[in-house]
């Protein structure tokens, strides 16, 4: 029975420079997979790396001659010796390499647990894998069974539940102020990266109108266009204040770009519309003081990171649950990779046929109440005759390994004509 290898290093046994060094774009992918896939030992592959991680996937009847032709790939690909990254790679084998691709697929291995990106990641890298068709009978049903366990975890635990980056919540906050953002008016101050996240996530909740303030105005337009929204000169934020729900700023100012004076004095035309402030800049942006004005909420940058850790504890909660999915999710994969074994296949169908053949004969005896036992013994033992003869030709050919080729392949179709593991599946 063939083995599943995967080899790599992550956020968490090699530095970002590290990391930068091993790491392939989507051309140095494709290129990769069609030189290693020619590697005897080598009998799927499916390679995907991300900022976070590079790893290998591979199915083989050679571990440790396939571990280090990667090893020596890798060294060979980017130029580097191999003793500058061994330390960093992490290899694992059979269950650990199944729970680690689920793990993976599941967010339970990122940096920030929960965080959805990675499962586009692994899905993009699997259709690079079947384009090229380096991915066979076990990296198909393993990477099906990994983006099964992701969406059981995703709806069956709250792990992506709970806001962990400042911009996000900062949104989170403002939909539990307002009860729903659909249609609120934002103002984005600044063109920080951290302010622009906030804002697609304010698209995300179906926000309305956001209009865009910068010192340099041709900055402002080129991002209102990039968000569909208007750009407006920094001077005529405090007009603003009247028409917009919430305000997002991340500048590099020195001193306060909205102050309580500014507030204080267009609150009376809003009728007393809520008003929501989100200050990402360190120094702060916002007057601090505007918070005690009617209606008006002011969140910093302090007050934002108070709530990403209690959320990230709240997820670190629900990670156990998803671990418990993991789990089990491994030990039906196993179930189904020892069922790829010659024998369990052949006993399994022997079993199914014989059974179906057992229930007929009983179904047409019951209606043959003349028959003496010897009767019946002999149509006993013309089912059994006929049962051997029908799965003769089928067992010697997967004993033989299906002649040539991968027999994995057969013993996979066989499996699924006969349907032997609808008991069992997941």
């Amino acid at each position: 029975m063939p083995d599943i290898v995967l080899l790599g290093l992550n956020h968490k046994t090699a530095p970002v420079e590290l990391r930068e060094c091993l790491a392939f774009s989507s051309d140095e992918t494709v290129a990769a997979s069609d030189i290693l896939r020619k590697e005897p030992g080598i009998r799927e592959l499916m390679l995907y790396s991300t900022c976070n991680r590079i790893e290998f996937l591979m199915v083989t009847d050679r571990r440790d001659e396939v571990v280090g032709a990667a090893k020596r790939f890798i060294a060979d690909f980017h130029g580097i010796a191999v003793p500058q990254f061994d330390r960093a790679l992490y290899i694992n084998t059979g269950d650990e390499a199944v729970r680690h691709v689920f793990r993976v697929a599941s967010s339970l291995d990122s940096m920030m647990v929960g965080e959805p990106q990675i499962l586009g990641q692994i899905k993009e890298a699997y259709f690079t894998a079947t384009r090229q068709k380096t991915s066979g009978v076990i990296l198909n049903r393993l990477l099906h069974r990994a983006f099964f366990v992701a969406k059981r975890v995703r709806t069956e635990t709250g792990i992506g539940d709970h806001a962990v980056s400042i911009s996000y919540a900062a949104i989170e906050l403002g939909r539990k102020i307002f009860g729903s953002l659909e249609g609120k008016k934002a103002l984005l101050i600044g063109a920080g990266e951290m302010a622009e996240l906030a804002v697609e996530h304010l698209l995300r909740q179906k926000a309305g109108e956001i209009l865009v303030a910068n010192r340099t105005f041709e900055n402002a337009v080129a991002l209102a266009d990039r968000f569909g929204g208007k750009a407006i000169a920094f001077e005529e934020i405090t007009g603003a204040l009247e028409q917009v729900d919430i305000i997002v700023s991340s500048t590099g100012s020195s001193k306060p770009i909205i102050t309580r004076d500014q507030v204080r004095g267009r609150i009376r035309r809003r009728r007393n519309r809520p008003l929501f402030f989100i200050d990402i800049a360190v120094p702060r942006d916002i007057d601090p003081r505007i918070n005690r004005l009617t209606n008006t909420y002011v969140y910093d940058i302090d007050d934002l990171k108070g709530v990403v850790e209690e959320n990230i504890e709240e997820r670190n909660r629900e990670a156990v649950k998803a671990e418990r999915i993991v789990d089990e999710a491994v030990v039906h994969f196993r179930r189904w990779l020892d069922s790829l074994d010659v024998t369990p296949t052949i006993v399994a169908l022997r079993e199914k046929v014989q059974r179906i053949a057992a229930a007929e004969i009983e179904k047409t005896l019951k209606g043959m109440g003349h028959l003496d036992e010897k009767d019946r013994r002999a149509i006993t033992r013309m089912q059994e005759a006929t049962v051997n003869k029908i799965l003769h030709d089928p067992t010697i050919f997967l004993k033989r390994n299906g002649c040539h080729g991968d027999n994995a392949v057969y013993l996979d179709v066989v499996r699924k004509l006969f349907r032997l593991d609808e008991r069992s599946e997941n």
